[in-house]
């Protein structure tokens, strides 16, 4: 663990920091992501680069990393040669460069409690086609089940604070990311894609939300990964559905091009948004794609009583 103080006794008193997007973060530093493994494929070839990834969020006042692992699958790792026993590697790695960041966070003078979340992107990640904003693959709940749990596994054994269920689209999948979370020993937040007051397939977010309220493995429930307007009604709705502290990441606003592999449009996501959100119940508060260290020590600096 990264921090003695487990991270849901935190949102019992206070507003955590979560870091920003980490693809946004590497193309900046240079690095190509252009193929199916994204992030991942640096896990492999420039681990170090990870790392500097998660040390500049943590600098600029993010109090979480979400690691590096969000499209790190057995099966996508396959499709590119990478063995079942190298590919448990690697998603394990995945948490280890994050701990590693927090440890010269330390080194560097920072004093505040850190954390580390092994994200567990949606099925449609591993396609890479842009299937994660629509959910609904054809798939049973057994069979996604199947596909989360060695995943999860995984991570879990690689000793995170907590397991970060993200971008999911689909409530068939949460149903899935519910069952596979449980036993593992570690706890997890689940946090919906969504359009309007929906999931990305399509279901209210009331029932999308309401599975959550009784698993007791979940610690914080939300949304991530939308527009920053769609936020605002997701967090009254999980707050009063589950009872539980609510978790919000959102893009900057601009919307992704799945065909061209590129971002359109322009920044809506502003700082002082995060406190009316605070003021809603959410107790997990950072920024998903393309939002970076800049914001992220904005939205800290709001934050900060």
């Amino acid at each position: 663990m990264t921090s003695t103080f487990p991270l849901a006794d935190a949102l019992a008193s206070t507003t955590v920091v979560l870091d920003g997007g980490m693809s946004n973060q590497l193309e900046s530093a240079g690095h190509d992501l252009s193929d199916e493994l994204w992030s991942a494929r640096l896990l492999a070839e420039r681990p170090e680069a990870v790392t500097e990834a998660h040390l500049a969020y943590f600098e600029a006042g993010a109090d979480v990393a979400i690691t590096a692992s969000y499209q790190a699958t057995f099966e996508g790792f396959a499709k590119r040669g990478i063995d079942r026993e190298e590919a448990a590697r690697l998603l394990a790695l995945s948490v280890e460069l994050a701990r590693r960041a927090a440890a010269r966070a330390r080194d560097r003078g920072v004093t505040r409690p850190l954390w580390v979340a092994a994200s567990a992107g949606p099925y449609g990640a591993m396609l890479a086609d842009g299937s994660e904003y629509r959910g609904r693959y054809g798939l049973s709940v057994d069979e996604l089940e199947r596909f989360h749990r060695p995943r999860l596994e995984t991570l879990a054994a690689a000793g995170p604070d907590v397991l970060a269920l993200e971008t999911v689209p689909d409530a068939d999948e949460a149903a899935a990311l519910l069952r596979a979370v449980r036993g593992l020993g570690v706890p997890a937040w689940l946090s919906y894609t969504v359009d309007g007051t929906r999931t990305r397939a399509g279901q209210p977010l009331e029932e999308a939300f309401a599975p959550a309220a009784d698993a007791d493995e979940i610690i914080a429930v939300g949304v991530n990964c939308c527009a920053p307007h769609d936020v605002d009604a997701a967090v009254e709705t999980a707050a009063r559905v589950t009872g539980k502290p609510v978790i919000v990441y959102p893009n900057s606003g601009e919307a992704w091009d799945a065909e061209a592999r590129a971002w359109r449009g322009r920044t809506t996501f502003t700082p002082d948004q995060v406190l009316g959100w605070r003021d809603a119940g959410a107790r997990l508060i950072g920024g998903c794609c393309r939002v970076g260290p800049e914001a992220i020590a904005s939205i800290a600096a709001t934050l900060t009583p």
